[in-house]
């Protein structure tokens, strides 16, 4: 089973682009995108240097860009996905590279959304000293421990040992301070707290420019970050990418639901080798191919040719998971106590609870239409960004 990988922000360098100019087509297509990215694609991609495409205003429609490109070079079309490839996933920014490879929003779509999604996000951070700091290593209870209690969000959880704290520069000193025993802390070059509730207006903001815009339900098995749920309809997928802009990217939640699909290869679009770099570690036995420059074309399609036949999704999970946004308490709506919903039906947007922290709340509702399994959490419990609280079963998908 083959699934196309599209990486996130931080994994552009300068001319990473400059080598795929070379193929038919592709500097025109970049072209065409490039006023609905609101930048040159092409001179940023190719000329510009590190910290003009740090900016995420420029690297994020940059990063979605260069993933649709690449992979209409290395697919003959889009609409080609599904005949040749079983599953798409992308991390952060790379979920909108990912959703038109599904077929579930078309590229320019996609590139419309992008390009309101950095530039929000560019002015959040602007509002507010926040930054982002990976810690590699330690243990994973310890490290989310220590990152809750410095009032910070686990923004990334990655899997293979890397999770990235985010909140204010004052509570990251604090964190550097006092690190989790046996991590080492990496300051990351990014403009602000991405995947925290600092990122909210520009939440608002996705969510304005995404009113009207079509979506189709996927055409291969596509893959959420936020709980590496696969994503059944393009509505829950919308809300997803849009409410994944204040929310923890759940990356390792999506490499354990690859291996329970039976996913065997793994081809990473560019800017490649991140994310075949985590699955390298969590996904043993995995083929991996990170989609670098034209050069690994050729072994990228002696690939789809040898994993092409394996496309059934029946060990997709058919439950999904509401995790918290925030780190806080968890609060049960009213009408809502653990022990008395367990089967319950519950309509999309029906609020089941709230998760409370200092300064407001948030609250807890599904996107789609679903009865609860089971509960795991209860009533006044602590919980952290991310956590798993309720478990439920879609609506026609018993």
């Amino acid at each position: 089973m083959l699934l196309i990988a599209a990486p996130g922000q931080g994994a552009q360098a300068p001319g990473f682009l400059a080598p795929w100019l070379e193929l038919p087509r592709f500097a025109d297509r970049l072209a065409a995108w490039s006023p609905l990215a609101g930048c040159d694609l092409i001179r940023y991609g190719t000329v510009a240097g590190a910290e003009e495409i740090r900016d995420t205003a420029i690297a994020q429609p940059l990063l979605v860009a260069a993933g649709l490109a690449a992979a209409e070079a290395l697919l003959g079309s889009l609409g080609q996905a599904a005949r040749l490839a079983a599953a798409a996933a992308g991390h952060s920014v790379g979920e909108l590279a990912a959703g038109p490879i599904a077929g579930v929003i078309t590229p320019e779509d996609a590139l419309r959304l992008v390009s309101v999604r950095g530039r929000a996000m560019a002015s959040a951070a602007a509002a507010e000293p926040t930054g982002m700091t990976a810690v590699l290593g330690g243990a994973e209870s310890a490290v989310l421990a220590s990152i809750e209690a410095h009032g910070l969000t686990p923004a990334n959880v990655n899997g293979a040992g890397q999770i990235v704290a985010a909140g204010t520069l004052a509570e990251l000193a604090a964190f550097a301070a006092s690190p989790p025993a046996g991590a080492r802390l990496h300051k990351l070059s990014v403009a602000g707290a991405f995947h925290t509730r600092h990122m909210a207006p520009a939440a608002q903001a996705l969510r304005a420019a995404a009113a009207g815009v079509p979506t189709s339900d996927p055409a291969l098995t596509l893959l959420s970050d936020r709980d590496g749920a696969v994503v059944r309809s393009g509505a829950d997928w919308l809300e997803r990418i849009i409410t994944q802009v204040s929310a923890p990217v759940r990356w390792d939640m999506c490499m354990q639901t690859m291996a329970g699909l039976g996913v065997t290869a793994i081809i990473e679009l560019p800017p490649a080798g991140t994310l075949t770099g985590l699955a390298r570690r969590a996904l043993p036995g995995v083929q991996l191919l990170a989609l670098k420059t034209p050069a690994d074309l050729a072994a990228a399609r002696d690939i789809i040719a040898e994993h092409a036949d394996s496309h059934a999704d029946s060990h997709a999970p058919e439950w999904r998971l509401l995790v918290a946004p925030l780190a806080g308490t968890f609060r049960a709506a009213a009408d809502s106590s653990p022990a008395a919903t367990a089967g319950t039906p519950v309509r999309t947007g029906s609020e089941l609870g709230r998760v409370e922290m200092r300064g407001g709340s948030h609250p807890v509702t599904p996107s789609f239409p679903a009865t609860i399994i089971e509960w795991l959490v209860e009533d006044g419990d602590p919980v952290s960004a991310g956590q798993p609280l309720v478990r439920l079963q879609p609506d026609g998908s018993e």
